[in-house]
């Protein structure tokens, strides 16, 4: 994927039909699936994040097509997170999801550093 700030630009504008201003995220994959970008509007200029993956692919939710055109998919911080660390989301059990939030919220992190802190 060789495209820079104004080949995704374009990509958002033309293909997906959306603002690229709107502050939203916009993922792109490689033809082979070990290699995205994100594209976002920062107020002050664009930011485009890359990753690629030593084994395996990023799994994608579904394209869809109406009339011919891309539809653009909403996907869940969750998901996002998952497909960041090469993770199907599909495959991840929504209770341990839960589980692993809750371990890890503010609430729960500060109790547990309060009762490692206590003698």
């Amino acid at each position: 994927m060789r495209n820079g700030f104004k080949g995704l630009i374009g990509l958002t504008k033309g293909i997906l039909q959306q603002d690229p201003y709107t502050g939203h995220l916009f993922l792109f994959r490689s033809k082979r699936g070990d290699f995205i970008k994100i594209l976002w509007w920062d107020l002050d200029g664009f930011a485009i994040f890359a990753k690629r993956l030593e084994a395996g692919s990023f799994t994608f939710p579904d394209v869809r097509f109406e009339d011919g055109r891309y539809l653009p998919v909403e996907i869940e911080r969750t998901q996002l997170l998952c497909l960041l660390e090469g993770i199907d989301h599909k495959a991840v059990d929504l209770s341990k999801k839960k589980k692993c939030n809750r371990r890890f919220s503010r609430r729960y992190l500060t109790q547990d550093l309060v009762r490692n802190i206590e003698f």
